[in-house]
């Protein structure tokens, strides 16, 4: 049964269009909404979850309040009311975030909540309210509704789906998040007026008036600006010199310091948790003897850069998830590669099983942030293919970032224990533990199959050197990490 149109009716294709481009433009604020925040509020699974949710909400909210204004007021008019209400709230978008962003930066996940409240529901509300708007406008017998309904329901799905794939395929490797924004908020804007225009509703006058706004809204997201040196698909990088000393660069990305590099001397190396990488490295073989080092995670290549000083003829290799990151450092951090220092970009636990079995004095993981753990480089089955890489008297050395009752760490150790012969740990004491346990921040584990030397990493520079026997104790009951449970971001935050 086809449905008789309704007096004033949307042509089939511009309905299906509306929907579709109102549902998309939702899924494409929520995601580069994360890009947005970040900078404030870090990547994590809570930033994620607190987004999802919001625009989830707003978007419920948006349905029922669509329907409801559908049965009170004009469709036509209201639908153009709503494009360019939503297209004015999404050029909104990038000086709210910049705003609050700035005003709550530091105040934890609760700020991630607030940012998102004021930045993102508003226009998915709106949105989401044009698709029972659209609904209304094309009934126009109640005996076909099933057939009006379930058809303009299906193109919102697709629009939605659309944004998504087009978002993370397309519009955040190609364009800045802040254009993307702008970008689509001119969009809408533009289809409301022309709506607008057809539906002979509003007067000339509003009309520019409108525009006018959305240029100023627009002027207003450009100049907010960017902290961003780069923005690539994973972070919002960028480089700041270090007033103290001249030939410093720290590496920033999202809100967090990453990396420090002397672009003078690589040997100098800022940062406690890399002293104690570079102190385990120094104890392998005969001193200045090269060795053959595999990097997970390459931030700044501080580490790679320290070994190629300090053993001349050292093959390094690093794996590194994000490209353009990668291309900043060489621009702004003078990384030079080449026979001896190899990159390779992709998700380190796809490109180690390349890695040739036995080709590694030594892998370094460094790839695991303060918020952010990719906890598929934690797991069991991770460490196998470590191993399978590693000859058998090479290290194994973890950075591991934690804070609190250490339940990361914990599971870390224990997932370690499991598969090497023996472990160590580095860290400073913590001043309230009267039996000298590990403290928060960075901590660094060490593993291997054969027996560590007591030297392997000294106590110095106001850390300490646990043993296997200690970091036994330390592990406790802890549950090892594998591909199947590996609750890593609730473990560092403290939520398990």
């Amino acid at each position: 049964m086809h449905a008789a149109p309704r007096p004033g009716a949307l042509p089939g294709g511009l309905a299906a269009l509306a929907v579709a481009g109102a549902s998309g433009a939702v899924l494409v604020l929520e995601i580069l909404g994360v890009r947005l925040l970040a900078p404030y509020v870090g990547l994590t699974l809570e930033t994620y979850t607190t987004i999802i949710g919001v625009v989830l909400a707003g978007i419920a909210l948006g349905a029922a309040a669509g329907g409801r204004a559908a049965d009170m007021l004009e469709p036509r008019r209201l639908l153009a009311l709503l494009l360019i209400a939503g297209g004015l709230l999404a050029l909104a978008t990038v000086p709210i975030v910049r705003l609050f962003g700035e005003a709550l930066e530091g105040a934890g996940q609760a700020s991630a909540l607030a940012i998102s409240l004021f930045a993102l529901l508003p226009p998915a509300t709106v949105l989401s309210a044009v698709t029972p708007v659209v609904v209304k406008l094309q009934l126009g017998d109640l005996a076909a509704s099933g057939t009006v309904v379930g058809r303009l329901s299906a193109w919102a799905t697709a629009g939605a789906l659309a944004g998504t794939f087009c978002t993370g395929f397309v519009l955040v490797p190609l364009l800045p998040v802040r254009t993307t924004v702008i970008g689509l908020g001119a969009l809408l804007v533009t289809a409301g007026l022309i709506a607008a225009a057809a539906s002979r509703a509003f007067p000339g006058g509003a009309l520019g008036a409108v525009a006018g706004g959305a240029v100023l809204l627009a002027a207003t997201g450009v100049a907010a600006g960017t902290r961003c040196t780069t923005e690539s698909v994973y972070y919002c990088a960028q480089v700041v010199a270090d007033p103290a000393r001249p030939s410093g660069r720290l590496l920033m990305l999202d809100d967090l310091r990453h990396s420090y590099v002397d672009l003078a001397d690589p040997r100098h190396l800022e940062f406690a948790y890399t002293r104690w990488i570079a102190d385990a490295l120094d104890t392998m073989r005969p001193e200045r003897e090269p060795l053959d080092a595999l990097f997970i995670g390459g931030g700044g290549f501080t580490l790679p850069r320290y070994l190629a000083a300090t053993r001349p003829g050292s093959r390094s290799r690093v794996l590194e998830v994000d490209p353009q990151l990668v291309d900043l450092v060489r621009e702004e951090l003078g990384l030079r590669t080449g026979p001896a220092l190899t990159v390779r970009t992709g998700d380190a636990r796809v490109t180690l099983r390349d890695e040739p079995a036995g080709s590694a004095d030594v892998v370094v993981g460094d790839a695991f942030g303060s918020r952010t753990i990719p906890w598929h480089l934690a797991t069991a089955e991770f460490l196998a293919d470590v191993r399978r890489v590693l000859r058998d008297d090479g290290l194994y050395l973890l950075n591991v970032i934690d804070r609190g009752d250490l339940a990361l760490l914990r599971a870390e150790a224990a997932t370690l224990l499991q598969q090497f012969a023996d472990v160590a740990l580095v860290a400073i004491p913590d001043p309230d533990d009267a039996r000298g346990g590990p403290g928060g921040g960075n901590l660094v584990l060490i593993a291997s199959d054969r027996p560590l030397p007591p030297a392997v990493a000294p106590g110095s520079r106001g850390a300490r050197t646990y043993d296997r026997a200690a970091v036994t104790a330390l592990a406790g009951e802890a549950d090892a990490l594998t591909d199947d449970a590996a609750p890593a971001d609730q473990l560092i935050s403290g939520s398990t």
